[in-house]
This record gives structure tokens, sequence and C-alpha cells, in this order.
């Protein structure tokens, strides 16, 4: 998987982050992707995302957000996050070509892409796609964090767990078939990194490759 390397200006205050553009000769769909609040575009389980997006045909634009460019513990305020989530997209527009645009990433990532285009449409974003949406704290079961998502105005795709802690099942069920246009794929034993039990049969790697199957499916029937 042939990786590229760039930087981008996110926002006018935070300065440059760094992305990586991987996509395959016959992609049919680029995914920007944004990565979980204490990780950052490197990290294994970005790179898992990435490299089975890659063998469905999916290409991926990763990158970070200004606070994990700079290396320091603190998230960024959601004003800076929102634009890095357009600057990105914008960005990836231009590597991608005529391929139809998705957004999202995992957990942090996931939602700011969706309270970045509940506040304001993204132009030429066709969906959003969830790695384990952070619908809660753990063990402190609410639904608030959902509020924005009926105003995104694009197909959503939930990839969860039946283990996860931040997303209990019964709580994001409803809150997915409420919504206008909306998928739920869930993944047998996983938790919020995707980790699953013995018991489910399943590599690591084999949960990956379940995942990146539902996006491309889903991302056939936009």
């Amino acid at each position: 998987m042939d990786v590229t390397r760039l930087r981008f200006p996110a926002t006018e205050e935070g300065g440059e982050v760094s992305a990586l553009w991987t996509c395959p000769d016959a992609a049919t769909h680029a995914l920007i992707l944004a990565h979980a609040a204490s990780t950052n575009m490197e990290h294994a389980t970005m790179v898992a995302i990435a490299e089975a997006l890659y063998d469905v045909g999916v290409g991926t634009f990763r990158y970070n957000f200004p606070y994990r460019e700079k290396g320091g513990g603190g998230l960024d305020g959601r004003a800076t996050c929102y634009t890095t989530v357009r600057s990105a997209v914008a960005r990836a527009a231009e590597r991608a070509g005529d391929l139809p645009l998705l957004a999202g990433g995992r957990s942090f990532g996931g939602r700011m892409t969706s309270m970045a285009a509940a506040e304001q449409a993204i132009p030429g974003l066709r969906g959003i796609v969830f790695y384990a949406f952070p619908l809660h704290a753990s063990k402190k079961p609410s639904t608030d964090r959902a509020d924005h998502l009926a105003e995104v105005g694009v197909p959503l795709l939930f990839l969860t767990g039946t283990r996860d802690a931040l997303a209990e099942l019964d709580l994001l069920e409803p809150i997915v078939g409420g919504l206008p246009d909306a998928t739920l794929h869930v993944i047998d034993t996983a938790d919020h990194s995707f980790k699953v039990l013995k018991r489910s049969g399943l590599t690591e790697e084999e949960v990956q490759r379940q995942a990146a199957a539902a996006v491309k499916d889903w991302a056939m029937k936009l």
C-alpha cells in the first residue's frame, strides 16, 4: 500500500497539520479519517482501518487535529476541530478527483466530523462513517451526544461493538433507527477499540476486514 505524506492548513490560527493519503488503482470512494482523542493518524488502529479499506477499494485521507500535530495533551476547541474537518475534506477532494467523498473516523474524530457537518453542510460530502461513535462516557450512559445527528444532512454509518462501553447498544439502536438515513453495523463481542473476545472466532484483522466490507457495501448504495 503506497502512502503519500502531505501537509495542509488546518485553521488560520492552528497552522498546518499532517495527512496520509492512500488510494488503490480501482478505488470507488475516498474516506477522510479523523483519529480518536488520545491517538493520531499513525496509530496502529488507524493504520489497520486504512489497510482494510484499501483492500476493498476505498482510498483514505488520514489527518491530525492541531493538538496532536503539536504533540500536546489537551484537545482542541470545537471550532478548531470543525474547521480542521472542513479543511481536511477540501484537501482530500483535491487528491480524490472524481471519487465520491465520505468522512468520519474513530470515536472522537467521527463525532467531530458529524458535529462539523451539523453546524454547516460540508461541500461534496456524501456520507459519514463512525468507527465506534462515542455516545457517552464510560459507565455514564446518556444520549446527549447524539442530539446533533438529525441535523447532519447526509447518510450515516455506525460501526459499533456489542461490548462498547461508550455506546450501550440499547441506547444506540433506537437513535440510529430514528434518524432519516442511518445504518447500524454491529460487530459481535467488539469493544470500543474493536477488540473481540476469543469466542467470536475472529482475529483483529478479520474484524477490520468485516468493518471495511460494511463501509464498502453501504457506500455503493448511496
